[in-house]
């Protein structure tokens, strides 16, 4: 199923034109990057890439969150990232990509060739250095996300995957936010399998939460979080 477009006039009309890999660029580097761009999208629950497919082009996600997960021989999954409007995704120079990515959304990409899009590292410094500013702070959010798995309680784990999705999907709205809304990308399930959970026990805290007021919902995937600083005080982290 392919769906609808949004039709950008502009990358400057672009939702995330600010956050991605392309916003360091001037208007001459837009446009070389215009002559290998394309877009796709896919509709929820369709894997984008399996595991060892070749890599035929990278992307930026416009609209929409994937997963990553990975596999091991005796059939466990375990999900080990989640990508979110702005996030990169794919490897340069690599020849194939090493986990699943599935739609948790519908998503709509803004694809690269891979091959040209290499060449373009080299030839425009600031997709590079852009490139590299991401891809540290994706190897922070690693290492932060390793204390979560392994150090923080039940509660502490479920504020911390709130407030990260909160804060990430504020940070795409102009001006500094002291609440968000946002569509849960993830069922209780997928939280739980994400987390170390069981699904009892997120669905349980979700409730706790939501009667202390930390959150906010009438279905259970539209959230609102009516102060940030308040559920970040509940993730375990004093800075």
């Amino acid at each position: 199923m392919t769906l609808d477009i949004p039709r950008l006039k502009s990358c400057e009309d672009c939702p995330i034109r600010y956050n991605a890999v392309c916003s360091k660029c001037d208007a001459d580097e837009l446009e070389k990057l215009s002559k290998i761009k394309y877009y796709r999208s896919f509709s929820a629950g369709q894997t984008i890439f399996f595991a060892g497919d070749p890599l035929e082009f990278v992307a930026s996600i416009v609209f929409g969150v994937a997963s990553l997960t990975r596999t091991l021989p005796d059939g466990r999954v375990q999900m080990v990232g989640l990508l979110l409007p702005s996030d990169f995704l794919g490897r340069p120079n690599r020849e194939t990509i090493d986990t699943d990515i599935v739609a948790e959304t519908d998503v709509m990409l803004c694809c690269f060739r891979r091959k040209p899009f290499e060449g373009l590292i080299e030839e425009t410094p600031h997709v590079g250095q852009r490139l590299l500013e991401m891809t540290l702070d994706e190897l922070d959010a690693a290492r932060e996300w390793m204390l979560v798995l392994g150090r923080k309680t039940a509660r502490e784990k479920i504020a911390s995957l709130l407030y990260m999705i909160a804060t990430r999907m504020a940070a795409l709205e102009p001006g500094e936010a002291t609440r968000a809304t946002f569509t849960l990308p993830i069922t209780r399930e997928t939280m739980a399998n994400y987390l170390g959970l069981t699904i009892e026990t997120v669905s349980r805290q979700m409730s706790a939460f939501k009667k202390e007021g930390l959150i906010a919902f009438d279905d259970r995937r539209d959230i609102t979080v009516p102060d940030l600083d308040i559920l970040k005080a509940e993730t375990g982290e004093d800075a």
